[in-house]
């Protein structure tokens, strides 16, 4: 028998926006304030956040006015890392996304009706994600409603003084700083950024002594690889090839966040890590 949805009445369910220390979770959660008082504003912590993420994380709350509530996986990255075997998560499988992240937003949220406040742009109306499927949230798009893109959710934030994160420098995403949807480019930032966070990612790498398997954050190259020198000035100099292919298109003032647009699973990527 099919579940029956849940239809939430506004003025009686919970109001709940789900922060991942991006620009458009945040620029919502500033545009929804005085809209909808009663908010809950949530983040689900991995336990391997960038520092970035959670300095920033104390600056929305500053802004907000309200606090943000921490909600936390009941086991570590490493415990289901060790039930899947060390077989890391990838695009197809997303074990970390629906363990560390979906599984205690729908432990807070329980079965009380929900709406969900999502920032998908109207720019990126096509995008899907990843989100929960619970029959008592519904998934609310104010910035799709509204018209709003991604020069207006710039505008929201450096209006209110908030701006971007800082590993917007070098990274075009929030998320685990092992999150496999970077791209290489983003590693050598992590690298050159936060070399202890890099190393730990590349300690949960292993291959596999009967078979031969690599299991790898990057398909087809470990991080032991990718941190050669020579590596991370090819990775670089393409880099920079792209940005100039960008300029070459009308594009002047290219940044990572707009080189990587297309190449950064945008589409499938998990809504509550990464918006």
């Amino acid at each position: 028998m099919t579940k029956k949805t849940i239809v939430p009445d506004p003025q009686t369910c919970r109001h709940i926006l789900s922060l991942s220390g991006g620009k458009d979770s945040t620029a919502l959660a500033l545009y929804m304030r005085d809209k909808v008082p009663q908010m809950e504003y949530v983040f689900c912590d991995t336990g391997h956040e960038l520092p970035e993420t959670k300095d920033y994380l104390l600056k929305i709350q500053a802004h907000l006015g309200r606090e943000i509530s921490i909600l936390n996986p009941d086991r570590p990255f490493e415990h289901y890392l060790g039930l899947y075997r060390g077989v890391l998560p990838d695009p197809r499988t997303r074990w970390c996304t629906r363990m560390l992240k979906i599984r205690p937003f729908e432990k807070y949220v329980g079965d009380d009706p929900v709406i969900l406040y999502v920032g998908i742009r109207a720019d990126e109306m096509h995008r899907k994600g990843y989100i929960s499927t619970k029959s008592n949230i519904t998934a609310h798009f104010p910035f799709v409603e509204d018209g709003i893109r991604m020069n207006d959710v710039v505008q929201i934030l450096e209006g209110s003084g908030l701006g971007l994160p800082d590993y917007y420098r070098w990274r075009s995403r929030s998320g685990c700083y092992f999150c496999f949807f970077q791209q290489r480019r983003e590693w050598v930032g992590l690298l050159e950024n936060h070399p202890d966070l890099f190393r730990k990612a590349a300690g949960f790498e292993k291959t596999d002594p009967t078979t031969g398997t690599r299991f790898t954050w990057i398909q087809n190259e470990s991080l032991e690889d990718l941190e050669r020198f020579d590596r991370v000035q090819q990775i670089k100099q393409e880099y920079e090839a792209r940005i100039e292919s960008q300029r070459n298109m009308n594009t002047a003032q290219s940044t990572l966040l707009d080189v990587f647009s297309e190449d950064a699973a945008s589409e499938s990527s998990c809504l509550i890590c990464h918006l």
